[in-house]
């Protein structure tokens, strides 16, 4: 599964819970300033429940069961689907490091996209860079979303952004460099640029 997936699926998960929050902040709320009224007013509103689904039961049993079995496929299909979503989101925040003397280590996708970040900021001509890094196997796939001076030459700066962070994630931190995709756009000008 692609960022996008894991973002939509985490923003899905932030909204559900904070609905259920609040559902349960106002059902507190309201069993706090009123208890008596609240379970009263549960049992009534179960009994006319129970009254209406026998209603219905009896009427016509044919469509009742056709209902019962709609609502049981329409719960495992959506509830499924979740499920299924968030397991495939789910995925390791690191890539795995082997030693030469058979050691490992797992290193957080957080922790290279700072040494980056550190490392390329410090290049001449560079504003801000943005690393995006993914973990796939033992490799990490890398976009780097950078901001340059207006009057850089792409392509020379490029090559020395592709071999910088090479040579910091294969020989400075061990790792197998996997799908490097570098993103330039210049930076407003501002008047001390302009000679």
């Amino acid at each position: 599964m692609d960022d996008c997936a894991f973002v939509t699926m985490n923003t899905f998960n932030r909204i559900v819970a904070l609905v259920l929050w609040l559902c349960l902040l106002a059902m507190a709320a309201v069993a706090a300033a009123a208890p008596l009224s609240l379970l009263q007013w549960l049992q009534s509103s179960l009994a006319s429940a129970e009254i209406f689904v026998a209603q219905q039961q009896l009427e016509n049993s044919t469509n009742f069961l056709i209902g019962q079995t709609a609502v049981a496929i329409g719960a495992v299909l959506l509830f499924g689907f979740l499920a299924v979503l968030e397991v495939l989101t789910a995925r390791s925040r690191g890539v795995r490091i082997r030693t030469a003397q058979g050691g490992s280590a797992e290193l957080d996708t957080g922790s290279i996209s700072r040494r980056l970040s550190w490392r390329l900021d410090q290049l001449a001509e560079i504003v801000t860079v943005v690393p995006n890094v993914k973990a796939k196997g033992g490799a990490v796939d890398i976009r780097l979303e950078i901001e340059t001076a207006p009057d850089v030459d792409v392509p020379m700066k490029t090559d020395e952004v592709v071999d910088v962070t090479r040579g910091i994630i294969e020989q400075d931190m061990g790792l197998k460099l996997g799908k490097l995709d570098v993103r330039m756009r210049y930076a407003p000008i501002e008047p001390g640029w302009i000679q």
